[in-house]
């Protein structure tokens, strides 16, 4: 009886113990990401997993894999719904819900002031953003806005911001209906041509000018074609802070707080870099001898209100009248 007890009291202390190792055993998340490594996007990836580390005291590390490391955006996407790949900051994939592209859509915001109002977690994008993914098995979680769009031209545009008058070019865009009739709605003439084609293509004369580019990508590339910037802010490069369903079920309730606090600190840092980012590019710009054309928000009213004139075209071709009708609703005005 008492080799017994004794017996019995072994097998419950080394349960004991191994339950707490289960407790304590550290939880590793691979972190997807589309931007080269030394790109600002990747620096802000690797500071979430170091507050994400420092935060949980351990408890969950995040490896990250920039640079297509782990496959295309469509490939990650996928991985994501499946839990084999953990988070990404990559784009949508919307062939697996047309609605994604809701955020390439021209018009949403014209400052960087609005943007902090727009896109940061609980206001009613990002929540839309989140009830589009949750069917899949993905929640959007942050933003990574890389900077305000705007047109590069190597012709002086007419009246800019009138979008009754023809702008005298002919601009390239994404093959994407949001950019198409954005462009339209705004004055231009539009081609379709493919990104790595853009250089040769305004350097031969093929376009006049290039919508759906940032202020560091246009001087980046173009900086030596391009004679005109126009910070018309019609659109922004983005991406979303995502993770798989099944990686978030991982999480303690606590720990899932400290991701959800560390997105929003992702989300407000991205706005506040890409803000400096484009005042650094323009400034670039300058001193190269391009003509640098910089508006108010009042002056881009109307730009604004030809884009958002379009979203009802836009929600019959994928988009949802649903939700270009919450778009206007919360965003048009």
């Amino acid at each position: 009886m008492k080799k017994f007890t004794v017996l019995m009291a072994a097998l419950f202390t080394f349960a004991a113990m191994a339950g707490t190792a289960v407790a304590a055993e550290k939880i590793v998340f691979r972190f997807a990401g589309q931007q080269p490594t030394e790109h600002l996007c990747t620096k802000m990836m690797h500071d979430f997993a170091k507050e994400i580390g420092e935060k949980t005291k351990g408890r969950v590390e995040i490896k990250v894999f920039p640079a297509n490391q782990l496959g295309s955006y469509e490939l990650v996407m996928e991985e994501l719904i499946r839990g084999t790949v953990d988070m990404s900051v990559t784009s949508f994939a919307s062939g697996f819900d047309p609605r994604f592209d809701v955020i390439y859509t021209n018009g949403i915001v014209s400052s960087y002031d609005e943007a902090k109002k727009v896109f940061m977690p609980g206001a009613w994008l990002p929540n839309k953003l989140v009830e589009l993914g949750k069917p899949l098995g993905v929640n959007v979680l942050g933003s990574y806005i890389e900077g305000f769009i705007g047109i590069a031209s190597r012709k002086p545009l007419k009246e800019p911001l009138n979008p009754k008058v023809d702008k005298g070019v002919l601009v390239r865009v994404a093959n994407m209906d949001v950019y198409n009739l954005g462009a339209k709605a705004m004055g231009f003439r539009t081609i379709t041509i493919p990104w790595a084609d853009i250089y040769q293509s305004m350097q031969t004369g093929v376009c006049d000018a290039v919508d759906g580019m940032s202020t560091a990508a246009a001087f980046t590339t173009l900086g030596d074609v391009m004679k005109y910037w126009y910070a018309t802010n019609y659109s922004f490069e983005y991406l979303p802070l995502m993770v798989s369903e099944k990686a978030w079920k991982k999480l303690s309730p606590e720990d899932q707080k400290i991701f959800r606090e560390a997105a929003k600190n992702f989300t407000l840092k991205s706005i506040n870099t890409a803000q400096s980012e484009d005042t650094k590019y323009m400034q670039l710009m300058e001193k190269k001898g391009i003509k640098v054309f910089r508006y108010t928000d009042e002056e881009l009213k109307p730009i604004k209100q030809a884009c958002v004139g379009i979203w009802d075209e836009l929600g019959k071709r994928g988009l949802t009248p649903e939700l270009m009708r919450g778009l206007r609703e919360h965003l048009g005005k």
